[in-house]
């Protein structure tokens, strides 16, 4: 019955996802919550200025919807309530509060944008502070309830202890995370698709790993990125905006760190990751050399300075999700 609810959940997420899009674009397009592009980005994105933003409300909305649907019906066809059970509970509710944790922080950085109308929110200092008292906060709720281990699982390599130091790097690893996901979402589509294919590839790692509790989850970020793929695919009719991809990041944390297996995000976010290095290793040519790197950062833009499509992009990256995320699926199957 478990896949039952797991596919019940991912529908009732797209469903939700893609039916609320016909009432909040209009309702965002009223209230002219409009973005605006960044001067220093490429000039053929001028076109996007005024495109509804703020759109990750929609599937924020549907996937908590369907996620509780899904657990409800998880929860009847269980009889009885193992120890197990209720720390996978706590791994599921506690990976949707840090999820709306960060989706809150970049609704309040959206709102300040869409108001003083300008591509500048919060400051770094403030999103710094609030993300890593969340991060705290979430690694902490996890730490007490024993929903997770300083022992990390190393695909194809091993297993390492680290002891107390797990968790400084931890919520810095969460902190990078988060962000990374967040500079994944600068095209029509790219966050979403990507992150599509790394919540299919958790819920078939969750379906090996028996955690039921993660499969409902995984599906139901899923269905809230397919629905939202539907007004959200190029042409965009709206963008996530940082309410959406922030909500997105502390929902791919939760997923990894759902199952135990936090470094899988290293096979099935690898496209985050080189978004995000992408930037670093920009920074620290131009500063130490004077020298770019990449045509324009994140490595996205560069593709679209070559040429490429954002079609083009988005496919292929996608498709590179795909790959590695099966490469992770591939790497527990030799831990069964």
């Amino acid at each position: 019955m478990t896949w039952i609810a797991g596919i019940t959940t991912l529908l009732v997420a797209f469903a939700l996802t893609a039916i609320s899009g016909k009432f909040l674009i209009p309702f965002l397009r009223k209230l002219k919550f409009g973005q605006t592009i960044k001067e220093i980005g490429p000039t053929w994105h001028e076109k996007k200025n005024g495109t509804p933003t703020m759109g990750g409300i929609m599937f924020a909305f549907g996937s908590t919807v369907a996620l509780i649907v899904g657990m409800f019906i998880l929860t009847i066809n269980h009889t009885e309530a193992t120890g197990t059970e209720a720390v996978d509970h706590i791994r599921v509710w506690s990976g949707l509060a840090i999820a709306f944790g960060f989706g809150l922080i970049g609704f309040i950085d959206d709102f300040i944008k869409v108001v003083k109308k300008r591509n500048l929110g919060l400051t770094a200092k403030q999103k710094t502070v609030f993300q890593l008292i969340l991060c705290i906060g979430y690694v902490a709720t996890l730490a007490m309830s024993g929903a997770v281990s300083t022992t990390v699982i190393f695909p194809f390599i091993g297993q390492f202890d680290f002891g107390w130091v797990f968790y400084p790097l931890v919520v810095i690893g969460i902190y990078f995370v988060v962000n990374a996901v967040n500079l994944t979402d600068g095209i029509d589509g790219l966050a979403s698709s990507v992150t599509v294919v790394y919540a299919i590839v958790f819920m078939i790692l969750t379906t090996m790993l028996k955690f039921d509790s993660m499969y409902i989850f995984a599906a139901a970020i899923a269905g809230g990125c397919l629905g939202f793929l539907v007004w959200n695919f190029y042409p965009a009719k709206v963008f996530m905006g940082d309410t959406g991809s922030m909500f997105l990041g502390g929902a791919v944390v939760a997923l990894a760190f759902g199952i135990d297996r936090p470094m899988l995000i290293v096979f099935a976010g690898i496209i985050y990751i080189i978004e995000a290095l992408s930037v670093v290793l920009q920074v620290i040519s131009f500063k130490t050399t004077g020298k770019r790197i990449f045509k324009m950062s994140p490595i996205h833009h560069h593709f679209e300075m070559c040429n490429w499509s954002e079609i083009k992009i988005v496919s292929v990256f996608t498709l590179v999700t795909a790959l590695f995320g099966a490469l992770g699926i591939f790497s527990v199957f030799l831990e069964l």
